[in-house]
């Protein structure tokens, strides 16, 4: 009997594992959730404070200012967006697909009552100035 090579052994195990984990990748994301449903990504938010206010950056590049709200529930900043994949109506398969797409809510716990004084987006990024109350 022959014995086995333990390199392509440990290799060919490695790359059926890695088409598993493809398979319940494309099984479980979704680019369609509807708004308030299944939320698909969370953006990366910075939180800055000062005496008066809080200062929160969510960056959101790809994010229309009209694709995104910020609200308060009581003292939680909900913040909700939908980022498009920009190919519109073209049918074309998935070879890599890094950037996240779809419906995203990101709820921030603050430690005091705010209220929302202003917000506008910079460099792709939504920025919130939240006044203390």
């Amino acid at each position: 009997m022959r014995s086995r090579d333990p390199i392509g052994l440990m290799w060919a195990e490695a790359c059926a594992m890695l088409d598993q984990a493809e398979r319940l990748q494309r099984q479980f994301f979704r680019l369609d959730y509807p708004h308030g449903t299944r939320v698909a990504w969370e953006p990366p938010v910075d939180v800055l404070e000062d005496e008066d206010e809080f200062v929160v950056v969510v960056a959101l590049p790809g994010v229309a200012p009209g694709n995104a709200e910020a609200a308060l529930e009581g003292r939680t900043l909900v913040i909700r967006a939908r980022r498009q994949v920009p190919l519109g109506e073209r049918r074309c398969s998935v070879e890599r697909l890094e950037i996240p797409y779809g419906y995203f809510e990101r709820r921030l716990l603050l430690p005091v009552p705010v209220q929302i004084a202003a917000q506008q987006w910079s460099d792709g990024c939504l920025m919130l100035s939240l006044m203390k109350r």
